[in-house]
């Protein structure tokens, strides 16, 4: 459950979006059946939203601010796991993250906690409680449907 995204292309990996910042996107919705719902593409009109005033689904907030690497610590030199602790940029929320170390004297590869940039063009899938949920969205989206999202983060306001 929760928000999976997959990088289509890059962005400038420096213009990230912040709370109350207006997000100017592209996108194209579409059903895990492949079937399209919605698209400001095919309007020829992008959409706007602020990040943190819930204009948008859950999964889109996460999606394209989802979170940010804050801080790391290790309780100590034989330390069996690594606390990494995180920012939930769309709620604000101090998260933790606990990872197994093979080995303490050995190099760690963490997991990337993705946030969108201007210019990134991502695929962000959307499990039903991070969208419609159980009522989904009479006559367009039907309930607990798992959502597909292209988009593309075209600039900030």
């Amino acid at each position: 459950m929760g928000v999976e995204i997959e990088i289509i292309s890059p962005g400038d990996a420096r213009t990230f979006p912040k709370k109350g910042q207006t997000c100017v996107v592209h996108y194209t919705g579409m059903l895990q059946n492949g079937k399209k719902f919605d698209s400001s593409r095919d309007r020829n009109k992008p959409f706007k939203f602020k990040i943190g005033r819930q204009e948008v689904i859950k999964g889109w907030e996460e999606g394209i601010a989802q979170v940010r690497l804050h801080f790391l610590t290790l309780s100590n030199a034989t330390a069996s796991a690594l606390m990494i602790f995180y920012d939930n940029i769309a709620t604000y929320d101090t998260q933790a993250l606990t990872i197994p170390l093979l080995s303490p004297s050995r190099p760690l590869l963490l997991p990337s906690l993705p946030q969108m940039s201007v210019g990134q063009r991502a695929k962000i899938t959307c499990t039903p409680d991070m969208a419609y949920g159980v009522t989904g969205h009479p006559g367009v989206i039907p309930p607990n449907a798992t959502l597909i999202f292209d988009v593309e983060l075209l600039k900030l306001e």
